[in-house]
């Protein structure tokens, strides 16, 4: 009965909770049967529609008449395409019940979709056989069978497509055409399969051949279809499926693990390209750890560390220079540091972490035990990725018996190799606490000595970047400088001057950003960078280039340029405490001032910083780190804080860049993205900064920022985003109440900080053109209404215009409320009379319009209205003139006209009669 209760008062996921629990608690068939029922109707509303069907289904496995559960089985199946079972199921609700107009509607429905499907699926299968037949024709050109691919690949995206490709056998066909030559057949052979398989589960042989072998581009088509594939399986092992039609796995799990093992086993093979193992190894940083640490289980985690971390070791301790090892990109031993990296933070115990650690010291030590410099090296370079990915593994490594030494050693080899691995490993270690304070006391020598004196410029650049990694230990705090007055202005002219330097590796250009990221701590380091147009551009440019490694770098640089970093500013009874005591308190310089930050992002938005960021996001690499995707968050944020600016950063591709920022970042890039959006909806039409699907993607990421996490201005920016987007359509406001956010907006009505109590009422206002939020009134209870009643009195303007504004759609739309408005509070009238008589039009407007409603919704409100002041007043609004806007005049006359309908009042001509008296 509770459930019910709350399915009709709109309360769907309460209903849906009721219902749950009664079908634990009964042990009764039948009542069971109508409880699957009845939450088989919450699920439609909810449209969950897989959900639903499978509830129908269980309440006509009990009561296989129950007409009610067999249409809505019919319509969760129509929602789901599948046709054929919902017209079956509509056909035997009309037999049962013939003269149900419901259910001949529906009928006659899926009979038209069922035509119309027809009809395309013979359409289609016309141009299926004239791809087919140009692809098999070994006469034809090679222009024409490119075209036939790529019309394919078009098919094989839609229903009627793909059903027609796999009638013609056209996995086979797609297999042979894997194994052509001309890399754009192969493209969009690789595409057709991702068409096919999105949705279902499927498996096709070959695939990761062709990852590791093929080419960057068809590396990454082929590393797209097993995403899928893996998301298809993944699927399979989290819910029951139902249905003929479904191809079903007998077990997803070893399917699954199956395919991992093929990923793993890529890592070490020489013949798989440098892409394809990128390619690899991003699945599996994609698809092993858990997505959700609320998840318990890290089986697969733990599984694919006991099959495959020593194969994942041996990328990482691969010196491309040398002979022996796979192919390696210039992305691989980030990418594999990433991937070390999610592996470790997925597991939940000491003993998982011990393990961990086991293994890779004793793969370290297995080649570092070796003789000849080529095991040190190996071991040297696994050091160096553990570094840069699970820190604490690498720290532990490189406390092991003399390989400090062997590092130091190696620095000073003639070999530009040996001296390569040494000092990337030296610069990796200075970052972690623990080392960096040896390698200060006993690097900071050795580094300058190689800067100064190494004749090979990569060598150089990378001895630079520890300098600049160690001379920026006091970070933001101007008065902590490691190093003399002006040094790190040299340090970052000479990074800025490679970063230019085309002439010079692209690897040694990105260290120089890497430089830069440490550098720019230093206020003058990031004004002179933003005037130095060239080494800008020269930074953008690469940010879009295929070394995805890079990216955490120009990240980490524009967030110390833009100040967009978090900033802890000391109690200042605290600081003044400290200089009491005289310890150290930390300094801003003063070019980190606001004025100064503005004139920064106004240099980086006209050197195109937008355009770069855009491309930042849309990397497929591990690269793309949680951390890089909070930076450029942090960046959007710092970039939209001017109005006038937003439109650029929207012009730009910005907006349509920030939305998965919102979604896939760490919990505060989560929140630096959703309040870039929410700045920009303020602002912009959302319609055009937003265009299609993307406006109702951005509804979850503003609700996410009614929290008590986020600050209050978060809060105010949510909602009055959120406004703007209730008032353009149903669908959107549908979007928002679907999302929970009525509730906390609501919330946010009592809310002490007037602007933010103000933001939450408009955004109600707005809402309450939907009938699910007015059935919200209409519920007896609770205190909307009065609140409403109470705002449309306070001194706040924009509260009352917010206010009125709401109670003059709800008593329009809801009759019924009107009689209710007496019982919120004795005020009531006196209320509604100050807003007829107040000088701001848009609130008399408000109040002529709530008066209307209620004298029209019944007669004995009209008449209480009539007896108090509000006569005169409506009687002067009437009569318009200088002050009175047409609006506000013509809906006061309509009031008393209705009073004279009723009987209250008379005319001028009927009291002239006798009729009546005097108003």
């Amino acid at each position: 009965l509770e459930g019910n209760a709350l399915f009709k008062a709109g309360d769907i996921q309460g209903a849906v909770c009721c219902y749950t629990k009664a079908i634990k608690r009964s042990d009764s068939q039948a009542e069971r049967a109508v409880l699957y029922r009845n939450r088989s109707a919450c699920y439609l509303k909810q449209e969950e529609y897989s959900k639903a069907e499978s509830d129908a289904s269980k309440a006509l496995d009990t009561d296989p008449g129950d007409v009610k559960a067999r249409f809505r089985r019919a319509q969760a199946f129509q929602k789901l395409c599948r046709l054929d079972q919902a017209f079956l199921d509509a056909q035997r609700c009309a037999q049962v019940e013939p003269k149900n107009k419901t259910f001949q509607d529906l009928l006659r429905q899926l009979g038209a979709q069922i035509q119309q499907k027809s009809v395309q699926l013979n359409s289609t299968d016309a141009r299926v056989q004239q791809m087919f037949s140009l692809l098999l024709d070994a006469s034809a050109n090679d222009s024409d069978r490119q075209k036939a691919a790529q019309n394919l690949v078009v098919l094989s995206r839609e229903d009627a497509g793909a059903e027609q490709i796999f009638r013609n056998d056209g996995v086979k066909l797609i297999q042979k055409l894997l194994q052509s030559k001309q890399e754009e057949v192969v493209l969009s052979a690789l595409r057709t399969l991702v068409g096919l398989c999105t949705g279902h589960q499927s498996r096709v042989s070959q695939l990761c051949t062709v990852m590791g072998a093929g080419a960057s581009t068809v590396s990454l088509a082929a590393c797209h279809l097993l995403q899928v594939m893996f998301e298809a399986l993944t699927e399979g092992m989290n819910k029951e499926i139902r249905g003929k039609d479904e191809a079903i796995l007998p077990e997803p799990s070893k399917e699954l693990r199956s395919m991992l093992r093929h990923l793993m086993e890529m890592m070490p093979a020489s013949n798989v390209s440098g892409p394809g193992r990128d390619s690899a190894i991003n699945l599996l940083v994609k698809q092993v750890p858990r997505k959700s640490l609320k998840n318990p289980d890290n089986s697969l985690t733990l599984w694919v560390i006991d099959q495959g971390l020593k194969k994942f070791l041996e990328v990482a301790g691969t010196v491309p220079e040398l002979s022996e090892g796979p192919p390696l990109t210039d992305n691989s031993h980030m990418s594999c540091s990433v991937l070390l990296s999610k592996l470790y933070d997925d597991l939940k115990s000491d003993a998982e972490r011990d393990n961990f650690n086991k293994l890779c010291e004793e793969y370290v030590q297995q080649h570092f035990s070796r003789h000849g410099l080529d095991g040190k090296l190996r071991a040297i370079q696994t050091v160096s990725v553990l570094l840069q990915g699970p820190s604490d593994v690498g720290n532990r490594t490189l406390e092991m018996s003399g390989m400090m030494d062997a590092v130091i050693a190696l620095c000073a080899s003639e070999d530009v190799t040996h001296q390569q691995v040494a000092v990337e490993t030296v610069i990796h270690a200075a970052g972690k606490a623990k080392r960096a304070s040896f390698i200060t006391a006993n690097g900071v020598a050795l580094l300058k000595d190689l800067y100064k004196k190494s004749e090979n410029d990569r060598i150089r650049v990378r001895a630079l970047v520890g300098l600049c990694k160690l001379g920026s230990a006091g970070g933001t705090d101007f008065s902590m400088k490691q190093f003399a007055e002006g040094s790190t202005l040299k340090l970052a002219k000479q990074c800025r001057k490679w970063l230019c330097n085309e002439s010079l590796p692209q690897t040694s250009r990105r260290w120089s950003v890497e430089g830069l990221a440490y550098l720019t701590f230093d206020a003058d380091v990031k004004e002179d960078l933003v005037e130095d147009k060239n080494a800008l551009l020269a930074m953008f440019e690469l940010a879009k280039s295929e070394d995805k490694t890079v990216l955490f770098a120009v990240g980490s640089t524009l967030v110390n340029c833009t100040n967009s970093y978090e900033v802890e500013k000391p109690d200042p009874q605290m600081v003044e405490l400290a200089k009491y005591a005289k310890q150290h308190v930390p300094e801003e310089h003063p070019k980190d001032a606001p004025s100064y930050v503005e004139k920064r992002l106004g240099k980086l938005l006209e050197s195109g910083v937008v355009s770069a960021l855009v491309c930042m996001v849309k990397q497929e690499s591990p690269a793309l780190t949680e951390a890089c995707r909070d930076c450029i968050a942090r960046v959007f944020l710092a970039l939209v804080e001017r109005q006038e600016d937003r439109g650029t950063v929207v012009a730009q591709g910005g907006g349509k860049a920030l939305i998965p920022l919102a979604f896939d970042n760490t919990d505060l890039g989560k929140i630096k993205a959703a309040q870039a959006l929410a700045k920009i909806t303020i602002t912009s039409n959302p319609q055009i900064a937003f265009p299609g699907e993307r406006i109702y993607e951005m509804v979850r990421p503003l609700v996410s920022l009614l929290s008590l996490e986020c600050t209050l201005l978060q809060n105010f920016e949510a909602l009055m985003a959120l406004t703007n987007l209730a008032g353009i359509s149903e669908r959107i406001r549908q979007k928002i109440i679907k999302e929970k956010a009525v509730p906390k907006i609501e919330g946010y009505m009592f809310e002490e900080h007037g602007l933010v109590r103000a933001s939450a009422t408009e955004c109600m206002c707005n809402l309450v053109l939907s009938t699910e939020v007015q059935k919200l009134y209409l519920a007896t209870g609770n205190d909307r209404l009065k609140l409403l009643v109470l705002y449309s009195g306070e001194e706040d303007e924009r509260l009352r215009k917010a206010a009125a504004g709401t109670l003059a759609m709800l008593t329009a739309e809801q009759p019924e409320l009107c009689a209710r408005i007496p019982g919120t509070t004795t005020h009531w009238l006196e209320i509604i009379q100050s807003l007829l008589l107040c000088e701001i039009s848009d609130l008399r407007h408000r109040g002529v319009v709530i008066v209307h409603n209620m004298m029209q919704a019944e007669k004995s409100l009209a008449e209480t209205i009539m007896e108090s002041e509000a006569l005169e007043i409506l009687s002067v609004l009437a009569k318009g003139g200088e002050g009175t806007p047409e609006p506000v005049s013509k809906t006061a006359q309509n009031c008393l006209d209705q009073a004279v309908e009723y009987s209250i009042i008379m005319t001028r001509e009927g009291r002239e009669k006798g009729k009546g008296t005097e108003p």
